[in-house]
């Protein structure tokens, strides 16, 4: 995958709203009523100094029959929000349509959820829209964990002349229930920034979690991966809310989780720092390089097992073998402080290299 994407002013456009990080964005799930964006955005105006508010205007939701936000009468209370309070706005765009709608009513920032972004169709028809028009939007990752699919849409987007550009990770969808209702796949947004180093990345910790008591964990992990900043939903009333009320916080609580939040610093010009760090990361390297070497050597023993199954016309799947492996492995790992998540990830990735590598030779 190549990138063709001119990055010069990717890195600078949300500096000028905060001298340090974390820039925060923050407002309700859904934009409910006039008396409740006023509120809500009076609140943390007031105790957390906001500078972006957010609100979802149009609510793409799984299912019918569901709220589906109030549509095109909630622009305006936006639009009062930054006239009265000085405060940029920003609200999701599904279609052509939603885009022109929210340029009539002087929205400050447009995003593009992660529906939208899976959709290449949607994603032209919103670029179209916006030719001719140098708004900044922030592009949340498509809800299946696919890299090129995010950066086909950031790359879409920047073709009509857009290029103050965020991505916005907020988790993947998984089929099985987990910790968390998307959970983060961190390697994802990491993949991303190797093929954008310069692209902004702003972490939504609220639709990881899904659950508003881990929202503090999820926005410390973002800090410590170097992301630029926070979306987190916020609502005067969370219980009262018409969407995601289990995962909003309040302005107060808000203003708490930023207090808490710790800021590295990077190594940068300490060559102090740099001298340690380096010898430190040169073990890294020397038992890398010693892995590799092992995994080689494996996977000859695996070519050599392949044989052996097509001379005697076995298989190459030996479930037994495998469960086997996988228990001895577990329980070697778990004294050797290993997850169980991390084990399974590994193993399983050595397992199916083992099996392309035997069907191949079965089959060849």
């Amino acid at each position: 995958m190549t990138n063709d994407v001119n990055l010069k002013n990717f890195d600078s456009w949300l500096k000028f709203l905060n001298k340090e990080r974390p820039i925060c964005i923050a407002g309700p799930c859904s934009a409910e009523s006039e008396h409740q964006i006023m509120e809500t955005a009076k609140q943390l105006k007031n105790i957390t100094e906001l500078t972006i508010f957010r609100a979802g205007i149009w609510k793409p939701r799984t299912r019918p029959n569901t709220f589906e936000g109030v549509g095109e009468k909630g622009l305006p209370w936006l639009k009062k929000v930054k006239n009265e309070l000085g405060m940029f706005v920003t609200t999701e765009v599904a279609n052509g349509h939603h885009v022109e709608k929210a340029l009539k009513n002087d929205i400050d920032i447009l995003w593009i959820g992660a529906r939208s972004t899976a959709n290449p169709f949607v994603v032209q028809e919103i670029a179209d829209a916006l030719k001719g028009v140098n708004i900044p939007v922030m592009i949340k990752n498509p809800i299946n964990p696919d890299t090129a699919l995010w950066l086909g849409a950031i790359e879409r987007i920047h073709s009509v002349g857009i290029d103050k550009i965020a991505g916005i990770h907020r988790g993947f969808s998984s089929f099985d229930v987990k910790k968390f209702r998307n959970p983060p796949q961190w390697q994802i947004p990491i993949e991303l920034r190797n093929y954008i180093p310069n692209i902004p990345m702003i972490c939504d910790p609220s639709h990881i979690v899904g659950n508003k008591k881990w929202i503090e964990e999820i926005s410390q992990k973002a800090m410590d991966l170097n992301f630029d900043g926070l979306m987190i939903e916020s609502h005067f009333d969370p219980k009262s809310a018409l969407s995601d009320a289990q995962q909003q916080l309040t302005p107060k609580d808000l203003k708490k989780l930023l207090d808490k939040i710790r800021i590295r610093r990077l190594v940068g010009e300490d060559d102090k720092l740099n001298n340690t760090l380096s010898a430190m990361r040169s073990l890294i390297d020397d038992l890398d390089a010693n892995l590799l070497d092992t995994m080689e050597k494996r996977m000859k023993v695996v070519e050599t097992i392949g044989m052996f199954k097509k001379q005697n016309n076995l298989i190459v799947l030996q479930q037994k073998r495998w469960d086997e492996l996988m228990k001895r492995n577990l329980s070697i790992s778990k004294k050797k402080g290993l997850s169980k998540a991390f084990v399974n990830s590994f193993f399983k990735s050595i397992h199916q290299e083992s099996i392309n590598k035997q069907s191949k030779i079965i089959n060849d």
